[in-house]
Order: structure tokens, then sequence, then C-alpha cells
């Protein structure tokens, strides 16, 4: 399995997303603006995510796997930091922020595991 740039990037935007929530719960603050912008940055990122995976696929590039797999697990990953920051804004607590930590986490299995099925690979 080659390693995707995109997938590093990705990786790296869930690994700040990660640091940063855990950061604000370990110093028991409520989500704030850097909290809650890190869950965006993730969102922004499938976002980019899927606009690249289309560009691939038009560019002649198929997925290896199920492509409905792929699918699921993107559109499944762009519903998590959406509820996280909905939870975030309705509870202000610093638990929120350990809600927001789990998209960072959350998503980036679910990258790695998109990269097997784009790749063919069943390593999961």
């Amino acid at each position: 399995m080659s390693v995707d740039p995109l997938f590093l990037v990705g990786a790296l935007v869930c690994l700040v997303s990660v640091v940063l929530c855990i950061g604000a719960a370990a110093l028991k603050q409520g989500p704030n603006d850097l909290t809650i912008l890190s869950a965006a940055a993730v969102e922004l990122f499938l976002l980019v995510y899927g606009g690249a995976s289309l560009l691939r696929l038009a560019g002649g590039q198929g997925i290896a796997g199920a492509a409905w797999e792929f699918w699921g697990y993107l559109l499944t990953a762009l519903i998590i930091p959406v509820g996280a920051v909905w939870w975030s804004l309705m509870d202000r607590s610093r638990w929120s922020n350990i809600v927001l930590s789990a998209v960072g986490i959350t998503v980036f299995v679910m990258l790695f595991r998109m990269e097997q099925i784009w790749d063919g690979a069943n390593l999961l």
C-alpha cells in the first residue's frame, strides 16, 4: 500500500485536532473557538478529500475495493464532526472537548480504512 500524500495531511489535521481538544479538556476548559474550529478543519479536510477522490476517479484511477464501502465511510465520516460540534454547542462543559477529540481519532481510523479500500488491501 503506497502512502497517499492527502492521507498524510488528513492524519496531521486529525492529530492536531485531537491534541488541541484533549489539551483543552486537561486544562478544564469548555469548548472554545480553537477546539470547535479544529473539528471544523477535520470536516473541511474530508470535503477536500471527497473532491480529490472524485477527481481521481475522473482521471481514470479506480477504487480497488468496494466503491459503496468507500463512499459509505466518507459520508459517515462527514457526519461525525457535525455531530460533535453540535454537541459542544449544546453542552459547554469541558467534557465536550473529549467528544470533539473523538472526532480526530474516529476520522483518522476511517481515513485509514478508506485508503485500504482504495488500494484494495483488506488488512482490518
